[in-house]
């Protein structure tokens, strides 16, 4: 399909909470458990690093192996992860801080293609796309909500 573009997802949330602290839950442990909506089940099988360029995660994302590298980091402003083995064939999800005043613009870009091809990605896209609304819907929820109580708490 000549010209075609590579499906692409963006959501934003603005949080209460400086860019330094909201970068910093970020690079906690637990973070990705604590983002990890209920549905479809994930379980974290091993982690190399955190999300500095170079790290790996490896998951089970309900019958999945989901492997993902981080390509890319520059400290409070954004991190990088490709899949590198898992169900789509291409994946690459870029997370960014910026400073809105004293609040942080946090948005999530995700660059996918299905396997199959153009084609397939154009035809069931609105099914990823609707997962990807339901997912973020929740990190972001929850990265607002624990970010904003560190912040007002004066711990950051």
């Amino acid at each position: 399909m000549a010209g075609s573009s590579v499906p692409t997802f963006v959501e934003s949330v603005l949080i209460d909470a400086p860019v330094d602290a909201v970068f910093r839950f970020h690079e906690r442990e637990d973070a990705l458990a604590l983002l990890t909506p209920p549905f479809p089940p994930v379980r974290l099988i091993s982690r190399e690093g955190g999300i500095e360029t170079g790290a790996r995660v490896e998951l089970r994302v309900g019958v999945f192996r989901w492997v993902a590298l981080h390509t890319a980091y520059e400290k409070d402003r954004l991190f990088v992860d490709e899949q590198i083995h898992g169900p789509f064939a291409k994946w690459v999800h870029r997370h960014e801080f910026e400073a809105a005043g004293p609040r942080t613009r946090l948005t999530d870009r995700i660059s996918y293609e299905l396997p199959g091809g153009p084609l397939v990605t154009m035809l069931l896209g609105w099914t990823v796309s609707l997962g990807l609304r339901n997912m973020f819907a929740h990190r972001h929820r929850v990265t607002k909500e624990l970010c904003e109580k560190q912040s007002a708490r004066g711990a950051m």
